[in-house]
């Protein structure tokens, strides 16, 4: 049967993706308006960002060791010897430390069963890229170790940038101060973040307004791509129901670089709960992050 391949639905990709390329997927779930929402009851995100604009504070949680062993085991009672995680970043969320500790269980109890759980210490389309670029190394007939070579060779270079349009929900998550959050408001200062090579989100530099601030993303682009620019022959955007915004950034990067196979995808619940409505976010493949 090969290998199972296993992510997260903070990879942020395509249900139809998923499915068709027949991924195992942990979902962390999201609550709000007292209501949870998971692998049995989702949410539309444009449903999910309306409600913050009109108030309601989400929460999420990770996956617990318990949730992440029965979710492994569900594979291995169809067949699966070999799986491979490709967890959400640790420096973001427990659920990589949870899945490890699952895997180690799975292991002393079966023999015949190897599980590999690799921190991607990517978030979002940055995680989903990483899993995308993986699909295409399985679909070689590459073996699990020359796969996780490829994965843990390609991790450094999965470069995440983006920008937010309130200040305030990075804030309440703890990414910015109350001062800059204020400040940055009033003076329509849009900060530009990244994800480093810890897996933390960071900030990385700002722009005034908008527009610029889609700008700089692809500015950022070209000067981060370097030697690895003929090897990007896809990029990744996500948003927090700001489609308009992201069609605006792909068009821009398909015009100055020439690439123009792109996955745009809207951003879900359980990462949007940390940053917000107007998140624009851009994935690539880059020298360093």
């Amino acid at each position: 049967m090969g290998f199972k391949l296993i992510t997260d639905n903070t990879a942020d990709l395509p249900m139809s993706y998923i499915e068709e390329n027949q991924i195992g997927l942990f979902t962390l779930p999201c609550t709000i308006d007292g209501i949870t929402y998971d692998e049995n009851n989702s949410l539309d995100s444009k449903v999910f960002f309306d409600k913050m604009r009109s108030g309601s504070m989400p929460t999420t949680s990770q996956v617990n060791p318990e949730q992440a062993k029965t979710r492994m085991e569900a594979y291995i009672e169809e067949g699966y010897k070999e799986i491979l995680y490709l967890a959400f970043s640790s420096g973001l969320s427990g659920t990589c430390n949870s899945a490890r500790i699952a895997a180690e269980e799975i292991m002393a109890e079966h023999s015949d069963v190897r599980i590999q759980v690799v921190d991607t210490l990517c978030a979002s389309l940055g995680e989903g890229l990483l899993v995308y670029l993986t699909v295409e190394e399985m679909k070689k007939g590459k073996s699990m170790d020359e796969v996780i070579s490829f994965v843990q060779e390609t991790i450094p270079h999965v470069i995440h940038v983006f920008t937010v349009d309130d200040l305030n929900h990075l804030h309440r998550g703890g990414r910015v101060s109350k001062a800059t959050a204020v400040i940055g408001t009033l003076a329509n200062i849009k900060p530009i973040l990244h994800v480093d090579d810890e897996g933390h989100l960071t900030a990385l530099t700002k722009a005034r307004g908008r527009k610029k601030s889609l700008t700089t993303l692809v500015d950022i682009m070209e000067k981060s791509m370097g030697s690895y620019r003929e090897k990007n022959g896809i990029f990744m955007i996500t948003h927090g129901d700001c489609e308009e915004d992201a069609g605006f950034l792909a068009d821009s990067i398909t015009k100055r670089f020439g690439i123009e196979k792109c996955i745009i995808n809207p951003l879900g619940a359980t990462i949007g709960a940390h940053t917000g409505p107007g998140l624009i976010a851009l994935f690539f493949l880059g020298d360093a992050r």
